[in-house]
């Protein structure tokens, strides 16, 4: 009988659980910050209109409301290819009571309806907003600049933060008298916290009631001046670099 000397084969070699280890000596790294901040013209404009109506009974309050509705959806509508998005949000109607006691009643209906439009012409925002404050029961929030998320501009900071990463990173080798030779890793700072990427730009705000005012009087548009927006970056990137000769 005889028998294999050869040893039994083992397990199959696994994956590195530890792809990045630790540096030594001669396998150097570095790691710094890239950071960046563009200011830039805006792309959207975002005003909100409240339309109400109040009415002695709620049929009366809910006609007049769907009268008001309408007129403001129209004239935005008019617009054309100037707005960019049109939304309805909150609608209600509620009743007004008397002062609380025994003898207490319903005075009135209140109905509001409220409207979110964008515009990408800052042409037509001035007038748009004025011509609705011209309208009974109006109430005009805005413009509130904003870029969109797709805008080039959030890619040009991207770029421009990994470029100041890359020139940092370089400068701290050659300091040492020795060059980059690898990228380890880049990431977004604070990715897990991260803003939304379409958020509203505050300031720059018009605000106005307007009750009956005559449409014949034509008020002049307003004259709005965009609101510049600043687009951030920061990033962490990691680098091995050739061992230097201290």
């Amino acid at each position: 009988m005889t028998t294999d000397p050869s040893p039994a084969p083992g397990p199959t070699p696994g994956p590195n659980p530890n792809p990045n280890p630790s540096p030594t000596p001669e396998d150097p790294r570095v790691a710094v910050r890239g950071e960046a901040r563009l200011e830039v013209d805006p792309e959207i404009a975002r005003i909100t209109v409240t339309v109400t109506a109040r009415g002695r009974d709620r049929r009366t309050a809910l006609d007049d409301l769907t009268h008001r509705n309408n007129t403001a959806l129209q004239l935005i509508k008019s617009y054309g290819e100037a707005i960019e998005k049109l939304e309805t949000g909150a609608f209600s109607i509620s009743p007004q009571l008397t002062d609380k006691g025994r003898g207490e009643r319903i005075r009135a209906y209140q109905g509001r309806v409220h409207l979110t439009a964008e515009l990408s012409d800052f042409t037509a925002l001035g007038e748009l907003t004025t011509r609705l404050a011209d309208l009974d029961l109006t109430h005009v929030d805005g413009p509130y600049w904003s870029l969109r998320p797709t805008s080039p501009a959030h890619a040009g900071a991207r770029r421009q933060a990994v470029h100041e990463a890359v020139q940092r990173a370089r400068e701290y080798a050659d300091a040492l008298g020795t060059h980059l030779t690898a990228l380890i890793d880049i990431a977004d700072i604070g990715a897990d916290n991260s803003l939304p990427p379409y958020p509203p730009a505050p300031g720059g705000a018009f605000r106005t009631v307007a009750y009956g005012a005559p449409e014949a009087a034509g008020a002049p548009p307003l004259d709005l001046e965009p609101q510049r927006q600043t687009v951030y970056a920061n990033i962490n990137a990691r680098f091995t670099m050739a061992p230097p000769q201290l």
